[in-house]
């Protein structure tokens, strides 16, 4: 194994702060517009078909971009594509809030999710490498809250924001946030860069390729239809590119993604897991925004406000979690959050169906929010704990953009569910339709459940003296334990 070049190591706390709040305007970004879209339809006068890609241009960006800014990262130094991703971002922010018409508004969120490409994997690999193995789970738990919350707070911010002063402030408020964060960036993390090999070029063009179609189909499928030449012939060419990228991988001499990291089963497993979490997570918050406000009457900021059972556990069972997690290994805590989610969901779709109210959804958004601080977490701890420093980048990349694509796969799948059960010409089929969406969520998360019985139980790892780890140390990995360990 190859170490990686590290600077003088920095403090945990300082890496947490920074990456955390990076990590939050950028997941914060992905959803935040939703329950601003009917404003920004009056400001800029935009079709609705227009408004969707406010948010599938950041998504679309960001899940094609991710892997090939992960690579980048290992190539010129995370922490400079840490930084560069984060004046990109600020600059992209600024442009969506001076936007002047939706295709500009549009260009500018594909911008920002670039700069969210090259910030998201570097701040997940820096923070690992800077964790001692001992506390990866509970500084995971933590940084699983915040992502978390940016998650489920998405619609609470955007509501409050948009009125409260005005829509523009969404994208305004990260410039301030992003200039205080970047010179203590600057100043305290310390640099860390993957093994020098010839970059492969063609890797990173059939995967950026690959990323993009499939989620171009996913998230096109709800407008064009499952059946239209657009959405299948952009998801077959996905696949396709995607099939190509495993088969040059397998038997590329320098391979950007090595394929053998699949083989390990905490790598597998969480990667697995996430992808069913995030489909389950992001489709319910995506729906649940509208059903609060078109069937129970909320305003924007009203219902932002009743996502706070959902939101709250984050604070507390996340960090909690991730303590048990250095227990106990990731395998229980990913079964049985996912396990709480399903049946919280189940419970939601209950109360749809039969019209009980929102008083009714509070125990079952509680018992969901309980059951995703627990696995997220522990999927993060069993992908970034089972390789070689030198391989983090890649992992992050690989975990975030598995993460994307289950977003835009779940809320493809559930609006077609949603489509088939119910429509938007009435409270009630709205309620009918979301209510056999949010079942279809609860199964996915109870499948996701099931891939983590493939993680492995709690591996031993005795604590360093010194009760630290530098950046780059040599400890010892799934990977490199399971004879796979990086060229």
């Amino acid at each position: 194994m190859t170490v990686p070049q590290t600077s003088r190591p920095a403090r945990l706390g300082w890496v947490l702060a920074i990456t955390a709040v990076a990590a939050l305007v950028v997941a914060l970004d992905q959803l935040v517009v939703a329950t601003a879209l009917q404003t920004i339809h009056q400001d800029l006068h935009a079709t609705m078909s227009s408004l969707e890609w406010t948010v599938n241009a950041f998504s679309l960006s960001f899940a094609a971009l991710m892997i090939p800014g992960a690579e980048i990262g290992d190539r010129i130094g995370r922490k400079r594509a840490y930084l560069i991703g984060l004046v990109v971002f600020a600059i992209a922010s600024a442009a969506c809030a001076l936007a002047p018409n939706i295709g500009l508004l549009i260009a500018a969120r594909v911008v920002q999710g670039a700069g969210g490409a090259l910030i998201t994997p570097a701040a997940l690999a820096l923070l690992t490498a800077a964790t001692p193995l001992h506390r990866r789970g509970t500084i995971m738990g933590v940084y699983a809250a915040v992502m978390g919350l940016a998650v489920v707070g998405g619609p609470l911010v955007g509501g409050a924001v948009t009125e409260g002063v005005a829509w523009q402030w969404i994208f305004w408020i990260n410039v301030p946030v992003i200039a205080l964060v970047l010179p203590f960036a600057a100043l305290k993390l310390s640099e860390m860069k993957g093994n020098r090999v010839r970059p492969d070029l063609l890797g990173l063009l059939l995967v950026a390729a690959s990323m993009f179609c499939l989620v171009w189909g996913l998230v096109r499928s709800g407008t064009a239809g499952w059946g239209s030449g657009e959405v299948l012939g952009t998801l077959v060419a996905g696949v396709v590119l995607l099939a190509g990228f495993v088969a040059w991988e397998l038997r590329a001499p320098q391979p950007m993604m090595p394929m053998r990291l699949f083989m390990v089963r905490e790598f597998a497993a969480g990667n697995v897991s996430a992808l069913l979490l995030t489909a389950s997570l992001f489709s319910t918050v995506f729906f649940l925004a509208q059903y609060l406000q078109f069937c129970l009457g909320n305003t924007p900021l009203g219902s932002g406000i009743r996502y706070l059972p959902w939101t709250v556990p984050l604070f507390f069972v996340a960090p909690l979690a991730g303590r048990v997690l250095d227990k106990v290994g990731p395998r229980w805590l990913m079964l049985s959050g996912l396990l709480l989610q399903g049946v919280g969901l189940l419970w939601l779709a209950m109360a749809a169906h039969n019209r009980d109210g929102y008083s009714a959804c509070v125990p079952a958004l509680v018992v969901a929010g309980i059951g995703t601080s627990m696995a997220m977490p522990a999927q993060q701890s069993a992908v970034m704990a089972s390789v070689a420093p030198s391989s983090m980048g890649k992992a992050a990349g690989t975990f975030n953009t598995v993460r994307q694509l289950g977003g835009a796969l779940g809320i493809a799948v559930l609006a077609a569910v949603f489509a088939a059960h119910g429509s938007d010409r009435s409270p009630g089929q709205f309620a009918d339709g979301f209510s056999a969406a949010i079942v279809t969520s609860a199964i996915m998360a109870l499948i996701g459940a099931a891939a983590g019985l493939l993680a492995p139980g709690r591996r031993p790892a005795p604590a360093p003296a010194s009760g630290r780890v530098a950046e780059g140390a040599a400890v010892p990995t799934v990977e490199e334990e399971a004879g796979v360990g990086v060229s």
